[in-house]
């Protein structure tokens, strides 16, 4: 099987649909500029055309509700948002036309767009460049909500979102981006809404998101040679989630820890530690776990940082708990 890295693969996703299929095309401020994309957009532009793939003027709003307007008449955009942050200046076409377009019109007219913003946290960039916003578009009926952590799902659920026919919100995260893994050639879809088994276990139900997973799996490594048995599940599409594997997990194994990087109130956290308890009280030998940012702005200082963020050592500290 080939390496490829998180952003590569992501590329990777973007070269095959622009080469398979004439109606998609990518836009969005910084499609040209590594600084806003990395690698995961580099020379897109040089290989397909800057008809196809082009940059944009500083309007989130316009420049998503242009796209959601090429979707409804057939096309197939990807709308890139470099700092999810900014995309919030985009709300009203995503939430109010895309996400209720299809129920307005009795499922006779569908959105097929892709909305792909990314992560940017940490890096001393502060409050309005690090936020996990997730949730929040979660939220929506009409929205799907997919967030990769491997560079297969990140190319396979890209594939995916593009063909599903309906506006998918894509979110990568900037730390995975260096990250390898195994990433087969050609279009191959992740299906959306499936949650994987990263490792089965026994003692505990471990349910990650994004960047989490990546810091979860390592938890997973520390905690069996303490020999505690974790059953590492990484969501993989938050809406909809996938309620039948993480149920079967939490029935074999009776206790449940979640991790999220974004705000623990009202975040993703809160509603599947909600569906849980209100669907398998009776099977919970301990209460729920859960690991997530303190309710509070990024700081912007690196020794702040270190202190906001979480992961494996807070996973680990999480699971011992729910098991005492």
């Amino acid at each position: 099987m080939r390496r490829r890295t998180y952003a590569q693969a992501i590329r990777e996703a973007h070269a095959d649909l622009l080469r398979q299929d004439p109606r998609v095309f990518v836009c969005g401020q910084g499609v040209w500029n590594p600084w806003y994309a990395g690698t995961s957009l580099q020379d897109l532009d040089k290989e397909f055309g800057r008809e196809r793939v082009f940059d944009c003027p500083v309007s989130e709003n316009a420049t998503t509700g242009a796209a959601i307007g090429a979707a409804i008449v057939g096309m197939r955009p990807i709308v890139f948002h470099a700092r999810m942050d900014f995309m919030l200046l985009a709300v009203d076409p995503i939430v109010n036309q895309a996400a209720n377009w299809s129920y307005l019109f009795g499922g006779q007219v569908n959105v097929p767009v892709v909305i792909r913003s990314v992560i940017n946290r940490g890096g001393e960039q502060g409050a309005q460049h690090s936020q996990a916003l997730q949730a929040l578009f979660a939220h929506v009926p009409g929205l799907k909500v997919v967030m990769p952590a491997t560079p297969h799902d990140a190319k396979g659920l890209l594939i995916a979102a593009v063909r599903d026919g309906n506006p998918v919100l894509y979110i990568d995260d900037r730390w995975l981006y260096e990250q390898e893994g195994d990433v087969p050639e050609g279009l191959y879809e992740v299906p959306i809404g499936a949650a994987a088994i990263r490792r089965p276990g026994k003692d505990v139900t471990l349910v990650a998101t994004s960047y989490m997973a990546a810091e979860a799996a390592k938890a997973v490594e520390q905690l069996a040679e303490r020999d505690i048995d974790v059953e590492l599940i990484d969501l993989r599409t938050i809406k909809p989630w996938d309620r039948n594997l993480l149920y079967s997990s939490v029935g074999k194994t009776g206790r449940l820890v979640i991790a999220d990087a974004a705000w623990m109130s009202g975040g993703i956290a809160a509603d599947i530690a909600a569906s849980v308890a209100g669907d398998l009280f009776h099977a919970l030998k301990a209460p729920i776990g859960r690991v997530c940012l303190p309710d509070v702005p990024a700081p912007t200082s690196a020794p702040l940082e270190r202190a906001y963020y979480v992961g494996a050592e807070d996973i680990i500290a999480t699971v011992e708990k729910v098991l005492l």
